[in-house]
């Protein structure tokens, strides 16, 4: 099998298209092409787009059972693409409670961003903005990808460009700042960090309760909640500088934390926009 796999870089070998459940980064999509190859498929025969959560797989129809089942000890979801309108939109899409779940994640994500935002203007704290950004960020994020539910794969990989570029432009401004604020330190207020990190704790919590019910239908649910998850983490980081900003009585603790945030934001720009401009380029 694996000889008739690797095969699948050959121009007459058929290629087949699954929309992919679950994976929300770059990281997810390098760890199913991984799992494709240990299957024996070439590593010019696999590619998955996290722009738009697309794997397109060329080898022999007869092995694709075997490289589906390799694929799916991922723990992702992966469905056929049978035809272009298939391609279009996933069946959960349709249901108007579904957009209705939607809609309640942007309109919390970007109102705490906006609190949490001037709750770190009176903290003087850089890592309570940088995870205000956060937030506002993937509200802006949902709400777009809300507008390209049904487009074409084409639209919703301009989507995802834009996404990606959205995301930069805020790497590089908290990144710009916090090097500002190395030179011109003010410790923060710990307590009021403290208490905004865990609000927004409890915040992305309540956010993703409404898509609960779409966990085993919906090809974005698992993606929402590893965001919300991803969100966590930074949250907990906040709560975690509060404490070592009140206990060393020093800007650092606030300041790494703001960095990683910048960090975390260029990477996944980086790869969303990878990821749009080569499925615009195989579109074109």
């Amino acid at each position: 099998m694996a000889n008739a796999a690797r095969a699948g870089s050959a121009a007459d070998v058929p290629s087949f298209r699954y929309r992919v459940s679950g994976m929300d980064c770059a990281n997810d999509a390098a760890q199913i092409e991984r799992a494709a190859q240990s299957a024996g498929v070439a590593p010019d025969a696999v590619k998955v787009s996290a722009a738009t959560h697309i794997m397109t797989l060329k080898a022999p129809e007869e092995h694709l059972p075997e490289i589906v089942k390799a694929v799916e000890t991922t723990g992702y979801g992966f469905d056929r693409i049978e035809s272009d309108d298939d391609l279009q939109q996933g069946a959960a899409h349709q249901d108007p409670a579904y957009r209705r779940a939607l809609w309640i994640v942007v309109i919390l994500n970007v109102g705490y961003g906006v609190i949490e935002m001037v709750g770190g203007f009176i903290a003087e704290s850089q890592a309570v903005k940088a995870d205000a950004l956060d937030f506002i960020g993937d509200g802006a994020i949902t709400f777009l990808g809300l507008l390209a539910i049904g487009w074409s794969l084409v639209w919703r990989a301009r989507s995802a460009l834009v996404q990606g570029i959205f995301l930069g432009l805020l790497g590089l401004g908290v990144l710009g700042t916090t090097i500002v604020r190395v030179f011109e330190q003010t410790t923060p207020d710990a307590g009021l960090m403290g208490l905004l990190g865990m609000v927004a704790l409890v915040v992305n919590v309540i956010s993703v309760l409404p898509l609960l019910r779409f966990r085993k239908g919906d090809a974005n649910m698992r993606a929402v909640w590893l965001f919300s998850r991803n969100d966590a983490i930074g949250n907990a980081a906040v709560v975690i500088a509060a404490g070592l900003v009140a206990w060393l009585g020093s800007a650092w603790p606030d300041l790494i934390v703001a960095f990683g945030i910048a960090g975390l934001f260029l990477h996944s720009s980086w790869s969303i926009i990878r990821d749009a401009r080569s499925d615009l380029k195989a579109a074109a």
